[in-house]
Parts: structure tokens; sequence; C-alpha cells
């Protein structure tokens, strides 16, 4: 069964019929946070991390009473993709605040996202179905690797060993399921998906961005050092050269109707601009600074049409991602 087949109980606040897919919001604010703080932008960067925040508060508002009050529901949604949104969401928003010092909650975020992951990647692996997927398939990796982002960073600034060590698992079981979900895509989403075909390679970016940090940690010295930066750049090469394919493809075929799954178009955007600033300093790879500099705008940008396009569609206008 998907989530689609489950209709909305009679009364709901506005709040609590949000897709799972709409997770991705938090991401794509979130990532660009980070971004924007990279370039200098601090007020910017606070205001897009406000806006993950409150967005984060209003899913996990959701996400907290269908697991109370609407089980089969919850039970239903679990079994897709988009599900994972919660432990991306939650690991990007715990990314950025790491940044900003706040370890604490940082480290409260990363036990929450977790908590959450076995049993929904358990879930949405085994409910998997036999057909070709969308792009959502590659949030198996996309949260994996959020852990990874998050485990390395605190890592470093909390000067904990095992976390790197975690976040370095964490990087490979991701690259793993990168390929699973690579191995189930439908290539024709590349050219009709709806947005959140872009996953494809934003899993990729997020991939790197995990690279990067795990590059940077003093935890790696001499080969291990060398294939951490080496796999790092390989990894943001092939998610630029994705990139490329999307875009063209886009341009192709135009998509203008706005769709749920769009957040996870801007969230491959962001992440592949912050990828490419995070990765400069580490790698020695200078040239990716300007690189991802405008590629942040471009996110900026599509995050905004996005923002415009989502206060302005109706309740119940946004489909379910599966």
């Amino acid at each position: 069964m998907s989530a689609g087949d489950v209709s909305p109980l009679p009364g709901r606040r506005w709040w609590t019929d949000l897709s799972p897919a709409a997770g991705a919001a938090v991401m794509a604010s979130g990532i660009i946070s980070v971004g924007l703080a990279l370039i200098g932008h601090d007020l910017l960067s606070l205001a897009a991390l406000a806006v993950a925040a409150a967005l984060w508060l209003v899913l996990a508002a959701g996400f907290a009473t269908r697991l109370l009050a609407d089980r089969g529901r919850f039970r239903a949604e679990a079994d897709t993709p988009p599900a994972l949104t919660a432990v991306a969401a939650t690991a990007v928003l715990g990314a950025r605040l790491s940044e900003l010092g706040r370890q604490g909650a940082a480290a409260v975020l990363l036990a929450l996202a977790a908590a959450l992951w076995p049993g929904l990647l358990s879930t949405v692996l085994r409910s998997w179905p036999r057909r070709r997927l969308s792009g959502a398939a590659f949030l198996v990796c996309v949260a994996t690797q959020a852990l990874a982002v998050l485990a390395a960073a605190l890592s470093t600034a909390c000067h904990q060993d095992w976390l790197g060590r975690a976040a370095l698992a964490l990087f490979g079981l991701g690259l793993l399921l990168y390929g699973v979900a690579l191995a189930r895509f439908d290539l024709r989403e590349v050219t009709g998906g709806a947005g959140d075909h872009w996953v494809a390679g934003g899993a990729l970016s997020i991939s790197a961005l995990a690279g990067s940090k795990l590059t940077e940690s003093p935890l790696w010295t001499g080969a291990g050092h060398t294939a951490l930066r080496t796999l790092t750049l390989a990894l943001l090469g092939c998610s630029l050269a994705w990139y490329v394919v999307l875009l063209a493809a886009e341009l192709r075929s135009p998509r203008p109707r706005y769709d749920i799954r769009r957040w996870s178009t801007v969230f491959p955007l962001g992440m592949t601009a912050t990828a490419c600033l995070s990765a400069a300093a580490p790698t020695g790879a200078g040239w990716l600074r300007p690189v991802g500099e405008v590629l942040l705008w471009v996110a900026v940008a599509a995050w905004f049409l996005t923002f415009a396009a989502f206060l302005a569609a109706r309740p119940g206008e946004d489909p379910e991602t599966t």
C-alpha cells in the first residue's frame, strides 16, 4: 500500500496533511543556510536557518500526530522513501547548528536522526516494489550520508574519534545504498520526473560533502587521507555531471507546474553548491569555490521560486511520492 492510498481524516489541521516529501523543504533550506554561511552571508544564512527550523517543527508536529492518532497512515507513509526525509532533514539542521557552535543541540538532533534511521531505512528497503523507482529511491543514500556529515562535524568539533569512525562507516554504507538505488532507478524520470529525479545527483553531492568532512578530519592521514580526497573529488565530479544532464533534460522537457517534489530539486541544487564550497579547501581544489558560489545563487533563486509556488498551492494539491 502506498501513502497515497490513505485518505486524510476529516477535521485535520493543514500541517498534518503534508506529504513526507515536504521534508525536502527543510533539507533545502538547511543546506542553503550552510552554503550562505560558507560565502559570508551570515544574515541570509540565519534567515534560511530560521525557515528550516520552523518547517522542521511543523513537520515534526505532523509526524508525531500521525504516529499517535493515525497509525494506519503513519505505517503507510513509513513504507515510502520520502519518509527518510525525516532523518535527512533532522541531520542537515543539526549540521548547521554544529557550525554555529551549538554542539549540544546538534548532538541531540544526531541522536534523534540516528534513532529514526534504522527503522525507516529497513522498512523502505523491504517495501520497495518490483517496478522501477523514482528519484526518491536515492533518499536511502541521502539519509545515511546526512548522518555521516553530522557525525563527522561533531567528531571534529567535540574531539570524539568514535564519531569520526562511525561517520566513515556511514559514508561507505551510503555509497553502497546509492548503487542499490541506481540499479532500481527508472531513467525515464530524467525527462519526465516531477522533481525528485534530481536526487540522483544530489545523493552524490551529499556523499561528496560527507567525504570532504572526513577528509578535513585529523583522524585520517597518509594513504587514508589521500583515498578520501580522491574519492571526494570523484563523487563531486559525478554529481556535477548529473547536474548538467538533469539541467539539460529540464530545458528540453520543461515541467513548470508546482509539485511538492520540487523541493527535492532545490535540495540537490543547494547540496551540489555547498559540496563544492566545502570540498575546495580540504581537497586543495580551489577552483571549486567560485563554481560553488555560482551554483549557490542558482539554488537560492530556485528556493524562492519553489517557496512562492508552495504558498500559492491549494491544500491537497501536492501529490504523494512513492
